[in-house]
């Protein structure tokens, strides 16, 4: 079955099993497969094996592009901390795309109407000079799902408990969205707040954070450890982790209240052998490879990352979206740190 554009984004974002899932994924993962052999060379290049997922690393070395040079709307940059960033050529079809999959994936969690946002970084991470970070792409997107948005660090990345307590405040007893990247959430608002001994009672946050685990787990401070902090912080605050990469922008992976990662209907994921590439069995620690019907102007639908997951299940976690759930549970070996957030130093 082919579906428009306009069909595939009247898909519910977590409510078909695996196997309806795919029936819809595979023609259009073949026809884009097709497509980019024909209209980028150097993805052509490394197809002799048929359907051999790119590696992310790829976007480092070369431009992967499969437009027109005229046809570029806009580049976007990776979030590596050393060496050459990814960049991902998006023309404005693309662009757009990507922009109305990842609305209604932050619908499904926020619901219809945007709330009140609280950016927990600094403006100063929007001021960007040749091509857009991941960092700002971030914050930039998020910022459409929330409104009369103000931002929790001043220009020098130290707390504005001034803006913090205004904005709980004027929206108390509502709920608020708040975005920022884990690291920076860590450092720069937990270890602050802790430090001045400051609480600021939020009646019902939801918290989305993403960008990396490295600096975070280098000082002990796990998953439950984050969420304790961030209630004893904000009060009535959920606190949700997501995962995602540059290379697949559009696409974000979030976790659930039962802390499973799911993908949503117009992506998937596979745990991989990194020897033979063949997907491996649940609860078996392997590479992520990801697939997306929605990069398009580029050959990201099929990526094998540097990522290590378990896949927990399929159509059956107990909060009750379908399709596979998995959990991130490193990087590979040797692999270049790439958190968002993890670039601030």
């Amino acid at each position: 079955m082919h579906l428009s554009d306009e069909e595939l984004l009247e898909l519910p974002v977590y409510d078909l099993c695996q196997n309806e899932k795919w029936e819809l994924l595979t023609p259009l993962l073949d026809e884009l497969h097709h497509f980019h052999k024909v209209h980028c060379e150097k993805y052509s290049a490394t197809q002799q094996l048929g359907g051999t997922p790119l590696a992310v690393r790829a976007f480092k070395n070369q431009l992967l592009s499969s437009i027109d040079a005229d046809k570029i709307h806009r580049i976007l940059k990776s979030s590596g901390t050393t060496g050459t960033q990814s960049q991902i050529v998006l023309d404005s079809d693309t662009a757009r795309l990507q922009s109305k999959v990842l609305s209604k994936i932050m619908q499904h969690w926020l619901g219809p109407k945007r709330l009140p946002l609280l950016i927990l970084d600094s403006r100063k991470a929007l001021d960007v000079h040749s091509g857009m970070s991941a960092r700002a792409a971030g914050i930039q997107g998020m910022s459409f799902f929330g409104r009369d948005y103000h931002f929790a660090l001043d220009e020098n990345m130290d707390l504005d408990l001034a803006v913090i307590m205004s904005f709980a405040d004027k929206y108390a007893g509502k709920p608020v969205f708040m975005y920022g990247f884990t690291f920076i959430i860590w450092q720069r608002i937990v270890q602050q707040l802790r430090q001045l001994g400051k609480q600021v009672a939020f009646s019902d946050a939801f918290l989305l954070h993403g960008g990396g685990w490295k600096k975070i787990s280098e000082q002990a401070v796990d998953k439950k450890t984050f969420k304790q902090e961030l209630s004893a912080c904000f009060g009535n605050v959920t606190v949700h982790d997501y995962y995602g990469m540059v290379e697949q922008t559009g696409t974000i992976y979030v976790e659930c209240e039962h802390g499973m990662l799911h993908a949503p209907v117009w992506s998937d994921i596979n745990v991989v052998d990194p020897v033979t590439l063949r997907p491996l069995p649940a609860h078996t620690v392997g590479v992520v490879q990801l697939q997306s019907v929605i990069a398009r102007s580029y050959p990201g639908h099929n990526l094998l990352t540097e990522d290590l997951a378990i896949i927990h299940g399929i159509d059956d976690c107990v909060c009750g979206r379908k399709g596979k759930y998995f959990t991130i549970q490193g990087r590979v070996a040797q692999a270049e740190v790439r958190g968002c957030s993890d670039t601030f130093k």
